[in-house]
């Protein structure tokens, strides 16, 4: 048999990303791109046996944070071992560009801060080679990367470039400021940007517990950095929000004129907070009405609670705030678990105020009632009764001595499961409501960010697992949760050269064993710069990822090809 095609992926089962009934069939690959889908007789320089596994596009994650990784690193794992072949990272409106020498730290101290990202790593990964986003665009062009990744232009850098310490203090933009903005806004998107990002949550602070500059910013200056949009012909709007200024309805209200004066869609974060139970059903309901009149707005909204994994070797644990804890925390593991084993370490450490010397924003909107012991193999959906509130009532005993304990088990290697959003009712409830919308994209992984005490990079696996598989009858149809991981982001993002498999589209491909689709327990890592540390978990069933028409992943194992990269907006 000739070898006509690069590749030629024989037998399996195709889910070609637009949502129909899957069908067998060959896929063969040529020159980076599907050739033909169908009975293929030639044959390819290598071949792929799918016969009883699924051939799908590759995943396209509209929300990661690889904004510093992509400099220093060639893959973007965790994604890409994921099965996710292009991201968007720029995320809630941190990055690294506009940026000028004396605004360097402010930008990596917000980063480190709202994206758990070390400040260490960023200082010895970042060359700073750049001001403009344009520059930083070149600059993450030297590498080369094993998936293709896109960049929104984020708010907060940008805000501080223009404004300065103003920024900072959240003062009011001027309508200079409001016109520079614009004009950089255009710019970047004219240069490659898909966009640009802001954040209007409580939640994004720097360390210091300074929020993000972007929290006030009136809608005369999200306007203005829209039109820059507009200016430029293309680009989205993405946000992230606790919408309660004043309430759902007002704030989307805003946004509604910001789309309407751009013309400029518009992507959400959608979460089930637990300390708001219904503003997520109001949400989805604003953005469904407004779908239904025309209005180009998206929601992504992830497959599982948002879990961190506190432990003794992350960045944080449930006492990582007392003042006793926080004067071992510097510790090597052996000695610092050692010292935690001392009674009246112990007694000091559950008995003071974890407050006092905490660097989480979050730590205030979490309880004892949904944190729950890491269990192997990996469980994201543990059961009320199991959580630390709960053992302690059972056992007559407070939540903190069983907390304790956890950390302090298998050498201090174990992990507490705390679910952040979507757990309210101690179930994924809140997800198939979400889900049964059509405007819904799963996703907000987080991918590179959050990087030393929150995995969920592998949101993909277990959508596919999880939702897909092992749901049972409320399962969601498998080839519709493929349409929603692939063509339904990658149009949005207006990428329409992927997303599904049809002949002249890029050969982003993964060819998956379904039924053995699964995920490995996180574990953490030192592999960043300066010595970082970060959680980092594998999967099993992706039997192979193809990246432009090269096999980056066989099974998991990397296989040294490098055809991905940064992807310029056209569209």
């Amino acid at each position: 048999m000739a070898s006509e095609f690069d590749i030629v992926i024989r037998g399996g089962s195709v889910m070609d990303g637009n949502g129909g009934t899957p069908f067998t069939a060959d896929v063969a690959v040529k020159d980076g791109r599907i050739a033909e889908i169908g009975k293929v007789d030639a044959g390819g320089r290598e071949e792929i046996d799918a016969a009883g596994l699924s051939v799908t596009p590759g995943w396209v994650d509209l929300h990661t944070h690889y904004d510093g990784q992509a400099i220093w690193d060639s893959r973007l794992a965790p994604s890409s071992w994921h099965g996710v072949t292009t991201v968007v990272m720029g995320n809630c409106g941190v990055g690294f560009a506009p940026v000028r020498k004396n605004t360097q730290t402010a930008v990596i101290a917000l980063m480190e801060g709202v994206e758990d990202i070390p400040g260490p790593c960023l200082h010895e990964g970042l060359d700073w080679t750049w001001e403009s986003f344009g520059e930083y665009l070149t600059a993450l062009e030297r590498r080369p990367h094993d998936i293709d990744f896109c960049a929104l232009l984020p708010h907060a850098p940008l805000r501080v470039y223009v404004m300065g310490e103003r920024a900072l203090r959240l003062e009011d933009a001027n309508q200079s400021d409001i016109r520079q903005m614009r004009e950089l806004a255009a710019e970047a998107v004219k240069a490659g940007a898909f966009g640009f990002s802001t954040s209007r949550t409580i939640a994004h602070k720097t360390l210091a517990g300074d929020a993000t500059p972007t929290l006030r910013a009136q809608e005369a200056e999200l306007t203005g950095i829209a039109l820059g949009l507009k200016d430029a012909g293309k680009g989205f709007i993405e946000m992230t929000s606790d919408w309660n200024t004043p309430d759902p309805a007002t704030e989307f209200s805003m946004l509604r004129r910001v789309m309407a004066a751009s013309g400029r869609p518009l992507v959400l974060s959608l979460t089930q907070r637990h300390d708001g139970t219904t503003a997520w059903k109001d949400l989805l309901e604003l953005t469904t009405e407004a779908v239904a009149e025309g209005v180009p707005v998206r929601c992504v909204a992830p497959p599982r609670p948002i879990g961190a994994l506190l432990g003794l070797t992350g960045s944080q644990n449930p006492f990582a705030g007392t003042r006793t804890y926080h004067e071992i925390a510097h510790l090597p593991l052996p000695e610092r678990l050692a010292r935690m084993r001392d009674p009246a370490v112990r007694a000091r450490i559950v008995s003071e105020d974890p407050h006092e010397f905490n660097t989480w924003s979050l730590l205030g909107r979490i309880g004892w009632e949904r944190m729950f012991r890491f269990t192997d193999p990996v469980n994201y959906t543990p059961a009320k009764e199991d959580s630390i509130a709960a053992i302690a009532a059972r056992q007559g005993r407070t939540p903190q001595d069983v907390a304790y304990d956890m950390l302090i088990e298998d050498d201090g290697k174990g992990f507490i499961f705390t679910c952040l959003v979507n757990y309210a009712n101690y179930d994924l409830s809140a997800v198939k409501e979400m889900y049964g919308r059509d405007h819904v994209i799963p996703g907000l992984s987080d991918g590179g960010a959050h990087v030393a005490f929150i995995s969920d990079a592998s949101f993909p696996t277990f959508l596919f697992s999880y939702w897909g598989r092992d749901r049972g009858e409320d399962r969601l149809p498998l080839h519709d949760l493929v349409r929603r991981q692939t063509r339904e982001p990658a149009r949005f993002a207006g990428l329409h050269d992927r997303g599904v498999l049809a002949p002249g589209m890029k050969a982003d491909i993964n060819v998956i064993d379904f039924p053995n689709l699964g995920l490995e327990r996180p574990r953490m890592v030192v592999d960043l710069p300066a010595g970082g540390r970060r959680l980092m978990q594998k999967a099993y069933g992706y039997v192979a990822t193809v990246k432009a028409g090269q096999v980056i992943y066989r099974n998991g194992v990397a296989t040294g090809a490098l055809p991905g990269g940064l992807v310029r907006s056209t569209h």
